[in-house]
């Protein structure tokens, strides 16, 4: 809840907007050299001579895109930075620099807002980007927030979705399922407490799911760890809506098809053991629950040797000739067809 239990309450329309900012960005410390000037101007200005600037969006909304009822503030925040840098991280690149835009309600105090910001803060300094600024304004209907990361790579580097061959082995990093497992754990305690406001969340055990979809890390680690192997995929992009959806974006840019097997997509074993209290097939919450932010990659067969030394990473298919169809090889042997069935927030969901 954001109800603030804090007796020491700072309204925000006591500092205004420009003291709001200059509270929020009074102990920004810069650490990419590409950073020449960050917030105090008009703009931030940077210098990536020798790389191409990749840049990426995301707008978050209350009530569509996070629920403050069981979505703390500093994890909110966290989230928010961590989403835009995994997708830097799919282009096979490197985030240096962050912009930050807000608009929030009067419900909100300082403090709330200060929560926000320090967990954004916490992102920026655990993968070395900076924030170089943003705008703050006064919202009627809820918490926005608006989040622009921007970062570099060699030319010879960048990885599209658009370059899978017919053939290519299909990758992917971590686990999948836990996060949308996470979700509806928090879904069904929030049901409960609302039909008696005395029960106590049953949370125990599962912090692992709870924190992939609280608190997702981005896999910038893999752009680095595929760089040491040796190996730049053909194609990738990041799980954020459902691994249906990603195989078929691939599919589409690239002009191929897929074949995935059931038996290989990895799961954490807490995984399995909610989906099995919930009743779900794991390879349900894998496919359409998105939000794992693990990346989804093809190689050539020849880098099979490569990727398969790698620990973390997962061979789950090939792509195939037939242009812009997806099928899953179930565990009973069976052939069924993936359809993108994960989070479209334009959709009703």
């Amino acid at each position: 809840m954001i109800e603030d239990t804090n007796t020491d309450r700072t309204e925000i329309s006591g500092l205004g907007e420009f003291g709001l900012i200059d509270h929020l960005t009074k102990e920004i410390k810069i650490v990419n050299s590409s950073t020449v000037k960050g917030v105090g101007d008009d703009a931030a200005v940077i210098d990536n001579t020798g790389f191409q600037t990749l840049v990426s969006v995301d707008l978050l909304v209350e009530g569509v895109h996070f629920d403050l009822s069981y979505t703390p503030l500093r994890h909110l925040g966290y989230k928010a930075a961590a989403v835009n840098i995994s997708d830097i991280a799919a282009m096979n690149g490197t985030a240096r620099q962050m912009v930050v835009g807000i608009a929030l309600s009067n419900r909100f105090s300082l403090e709330a807002v200060e929560e926000i910001y320090e967990g954004i803060r916490m992102a920026c300094a655990r993968y070395k980007v900076d924030l170089v600024g943003g705008d703050t304004t006064s919202s009627k209907s809820g918490l926005f927030l608006s989040v622009t990361v921007i970062g570099q790579a060699k030319t010879e580097d960048i990885c599209y979705r658009s370059g899978a061959n017919t053939g290519d082995l299909l990758c992917v990093s971590g686990d999948l399922g836990s996060a949308y497992m996470g979700l509806l754990l928090l879904e069904r305690e929030k049901a409960v407490f609302k039909a008696n406001p005395q029960a106590q969340p049953d949370l125990e055990g599962h912090d692992y799911v709870l924190e992939r979809q609280l608190k997702p890390e981005p896999r910038a680690d893999m752009v680095q760890i595929l760089r040491d192997a040796n190996l730049k995929p053909t194609s990738m992009i990041d799980i954020s809506d459902g691994l249906a959806s990603e195989i078929l974006h691939l599919c589409k840019a690239s002009e191929t098809g897929c074949q995935i097997y059931e038996d290989k997509l990895p799961f954490d074993p807490t995984t399995l053991n909610l989906a099995e209290e919930f009743n779900m097939i794991p390879a349900i919450a894998a496919l359409n629950g998105g939000e794992d932010y693990e990346l989804l990659f093809t190689v050539s067969q020849s880098d099979f040797e490569k990727v398969r030394k790698i620990d973390g990473i997962s061979i789950i298919g090939h792509m195939t000739a037939n242009i812009g169809q997806a099928h899953m090889v179930t565990n009973d042997g069976q052939v069924i067809e993936l359809t993108a069935q994960g989070w479209d927030a334009l959709k009703k969901n």
